[in-house]
């Protein structure tokens, strides 16, 4: 079985010594999902690649899960999206990638979220373009009914999925419960998990329990803050979700699972002004 810490020592024996080069605090790995700059104004007609450079280099992160939306075209018919996916040159990514490279930035994983829309073509084109930015592994929030059909293409390309959970747990088809991570990486050894400790939270479940126990299979977490039963997100350090208690886990057992930062709460700042306080909250954590 591949377990996350061993996948991890492969994929670091293979990158160029200058992609090594992690940014730490307190032994632990710090990122963002660059979702968390969603709201930031899009360049008409291009893409968010240099605004979420601009906006990392500001943060001071130095890592990053990359959101598939902010790199394809906005707003455009779902057969166009396809298209567009399956037939940009390559070359077109190793070129995101040198931007991100350039300004220091790793892009470690790449968010790419399969569903039962998703054809074979798109599916497989999908571990090309994470290929192509240098990324490390895949996440996605998927469906387990996706999920079977992507098992066979991670097989072949031997390459991570990490699967992501929300808090509907009235949806078995999506991975909100232990159970659903469990039926999913039952379909692939290449199957992990990316686990929001925000969502595991609002869906009631213990994110330091399921830690311990499952930490070998986990690629990264996403740092958020929301309450019990169904709660919003809220403010870093005012909801329910054991932050401190996690990210002092990380800290004291050295497991190397990376910490990327989600906001997603609304906030009276910036999303820079934000994701800096979550950052600073994730450090205060760790001192």
């Amino acid at each position: 079985m591949l377990t996350r810490r061993a996948f991890t020592t492969l994929a670091l024996s293979t990158l160029a010594w200058p992609r090594l080069l992690a940014q730490t605090t307190s032994g632990v790995r710090l990122g963002v999902q660059t979702y968390s700059f969603r709201a930031l104004p899009r360049p008409a007609g291009g893409d968010m690649v240099d605004v979420l450079v601009q906006a990392m280099t500001e943060c001071g992160v130095r890592e990053c899960e990359l959101w598939s939306p902010q790199i394809e075209p906005a707003k455009v018919p779902r057969e166009e999206l396809r298209t567009w996916r399956v037939e940009t040159p390559l070359d077109h990514f190793k070129g995101i990638r040198r931007k991100f490279d350039s300004a220091k930035i790793r892009i470690r994983a790449f968010n790419y979220s399969f569903n039962d829309s998703f054809t074979d073509p798109e599916i497989a084109r999908g571990f090309e373009i994470a290929r192509a930015l240098g990324a490390d592994f895949i996440t996605a929030s998927s469906t387990l009914s996706a999920a079977k059909r992507v098992a066979p293409f991670a097989d072949k390309r031997k390459m991570v999925v990490a699967m992501h959970n929300h808090s509907n747990l009235n949806v078995p088809n999506e991975s909100a419960t232990p159970e659903s991570f469990a039926a999913a990486r039952a379909l692939s050894k290449y199957f992990k998990v990316n686990l929001d400790i925000g969502h595991f939270t609002a869906a009631n479940y213990d994110a330091v329990a399921y830690i311990r126990q499952h930490h070998d299979s986990i690629m990264n977490l996403h740092i958020k803050d929301r309450g019990r039963d169904q709660g919003p997100n809220l403010p870093w350090g005012e909801g329910q979700t054991p932050m401190r208690e996690v990210m002092r886990l990380l800290k004291e057992t050295k497991w190397p699972i990376p910490a990327y930062l989600e906001y997603e709460y609304k906030g009276t700042g910036t999303p820079v002004e934000e994701v800096k306080k979550g950052l600073e909250y994730m450090r205060q954590a760790l001192a």
